[in-house]
């Protein structure tokens, strides 16, 4: 993940070097405090006493370091928060660009609420770690080496003798990072698992209620975190006894280094200024060895978390997908041939077995037959949400993998039996369309899409906001503006997963007129659920567990007394079935 970093790496150098001044110039202190004792006591060194002539200016100096202390860590702050900021953007765009040139499949085998924490959660874990920890990590190192390295100088043999508590140290250390770091990969996977459920729950409220569901999503919801509060404690208890046992060496060192360090005094192999000096730096080291178990296990989190991330990263994106690719014309000309196809999250199921079926310019066809016999699953597959198992599928003669992804669905409008509209205002929806549109287009599609009375009738007019999910219209509404949305966007094949099955009669006509309207001179392909709305078209394909048994007219199909005929037999009401009959 520090390739991201990598573009503001010269800043970030910045602010390593502030670090080190400033961890240099903290460990200035025990030193200059040790020599203000050996001063006042007539101890001081000869060398020293040609720099500093008198108390006033040690303390003089002790000031100084003081100011210089909180400059570099003024700039040490800054500069490591300019980089971080710069670089989380980074990363969440990074990640969210990843999230929509994934194919439909990554979507079908993943949950939003868990891609949503992998960028809320996740990246919050290593923006943690890049502002905070990796500094405070890099600070206690080098107050760790510097410190050794002057107790080193000052006094060889009492460094030596402290130096003998480091090797169990380093060997628990490992040990212990081992147990944090697995606990708390659990403990964001099972954080990601709890923002699922939230997100489901909310995004089906109504259901839920409708159910009186509440206790039950409570208490799943209590059951998720209660996996994750027993793995945090996992690695909270690893960490505490780690902590503990830090805490433990650090304060019995400092005991057998006074112990020791006196000894020393008493037979003058030391002055009581350095040992003095000599026992800050191992505060001063003691504090930097005690808070390394934390930060390092802050830092082992973040690991996991980016384990996670980088799975996204890694995805490969939607075959066939070309950013800079210019749009293509085409005549709308369609055609499937002996086309076979199996989900690829269900390969064991075949949904359509051999399908030929053509679509001419202009034409408008529909697709006819009972729940799962692979209406919608044609549709998907001329808009390259997957690739064909077997056959292929032609426009205009040319094979649809020929096309770049972005070319072929530019020439493609879809209207949806369920819209779902996004949350900002009526005009940004219908210009999801076309982004470039004028306001004079925006009205224009509005207006023959039988929407520009009603959203004229809203006091804010095309700056009504939708709602969640288009939540504030109805759904007749949401109906025509999606079919504006399709008209702005002037496509040469149009996609209708039937709209007017769910509505009312007056909004059924109005949006039907609206559909009407749209359709002209287009290829359009009707997925059609109610098989009445379909007697105009041109052809109906009757499909029957993933095959096509029948095709023809309304009247054609009527009379062959087939498939089709007995499904609008099952559709329609008793005392109009005779009617049906008699016009075919």
């Amino acid at each position: 993940m520090l390739k991201y970093v990598r573009p503001y790496r010269s800043t970030y150098y910045l602010g390593i070097f502030f670090l080190v001044l400033g961890s240099l110039v903290t460990l200035g202190f025990p030193y200059m405090l040790g020599d203000l004792i050996n001063s006042a006591t007539g101890n001081r060194e000869a060398a020293l006493m040609d720099a500093l002539e008198d108390i006033d200016q040690i303390a003089l100096g002790l000031g100084i370091l003081i100011a210089a202390q909180m400059l570099f860590s003024f700039l040490r702050v800054y500069t490591f928060s300019l980089v971080t900021q710069k670089t989380m953007a980074d990363i969440r765009f990074g990640l969210f660009e990843r999230l929509m040139f994934m194919p439909i499949t990554f979507f079908e085998q993943r949950r939003v609420g868990e891609l949503t924490s992998r960028i809320t959660a996740d990246v919050q874990q290593l923006q943690q770690v890049l502002s905070v920890y990796l500094a405070e990590f890099l600070r206690q190192v080098v107050t760790l080496v510097g410190g050794i390295a002057w107790i080193l100088f000052t006094s060889p043999q009492l460094t030596l003798f402290m130096l003998a508590v480091f090797p169990p140290v380093v060997l628990i250390t490992v040990v212990f990072g081992r147990f944090i770091r697995k606990h708390s990969k659990r403990t964001q996977d099972d954080l990601a698992d709890t923002n699922v459920l939230v997100e489901e729950s909310l995004h089906n409220i109504s259901v839920v209620k409708s159910f009186t569901n509440e206790i039950f999503e409570l208490g799943r919801y209590r059951q998720a975190l209660k996996k994750v509060v027993a793995n945090a404690l996992k690695a909270d208890l690893y960490r505490g006894l780690f902590i503990s046992f830090i805490i433990f060496a650090l304060f019995g060192t400092i005991i057998l280094v006074i112990w020791y360090g006196a000894g020393m005094v008493q037979d003058g192999d030391l002055k009581i200024g350095h040992l003095f000096s000599f026992i800050l730096f191992m505060v001063f080291i003691g504090g930097s060895l005690g808070g390394l178990p934390d930060v390092y296990s802050q830092i082992l989190k973040a690991v996991g978390a980016t384990e996670r991330l980088k799975e996204i990263l890694d995805e490969e994106e939607e075959p066939g997908i070309d950013k800079n690719q210019k749009e293509v014309a085409v005549n709308g000309h369609v055609q499937y041939h002996n086309v076979r196809f199996s989900y690829p999250t269900r390969p064991e199921s075949e949904v359509l077995k051999g399908i030929s079926l053509e679509i001419k310019p202009g034409e408008k066809v529909a697709l006819a037959g009972s729940s799962g016999a692979g209406k919608s699953t044609i549709t998907s597959l001329l808009m390259r949400f997957y690739d064909v198992s077997e056959g292929s599928i032609l426009v205009d003669g040319k094979p649809l993998s020929d096309y770049a992804v972005h070319a072929i669905r530019a020439q493609m409008g879809v209207v949806p039996q369920e819209v779902i509209l996004f949350g900002g205002t009526i005009r940004e929806n219908i210009a999801y369309g076309r982004l470039k549109a004028t306001e004079e287009e925006i009205r224009d599609a509005a207006r023959q899409a039988n929407a520009l009375d009603f959203i004229e009738e809203f006091p804010e007019g095309f700056d009504t906001v939708v709602g969640d999910r288009g939540v504030k219209l109805s759904g007749g509404q949401r109906q025509r503006i999606a079919i504006a949305r399709a008209i702005l966007r002037d496509p040469t094949i149009l996609l209708l997963d039937e709209a007017t099955s769910s509505l009312d009669a007056e909004s059924e006509r109005l949006v039907q007129d609206a559909l009407d309207k749209l359709m002209e001179g287009r290829t359009t392909i009707i997925i059609a659920h109610r098989l009445g709305t379909i007697r105009d078209v041109d052809r109906i394909y009757v499909l029957d567990h993933g095959q096509v048994v029948e095709s023809g007219s309304h009247q054609e199909l009527m009379a062959q007394t087939g498939t089709y005929h007995k499904l609008v037999q099952l559709q329609v009401q008793p005392s109009e079935k005779e009617g049906l009959n008699l016009e075919a």
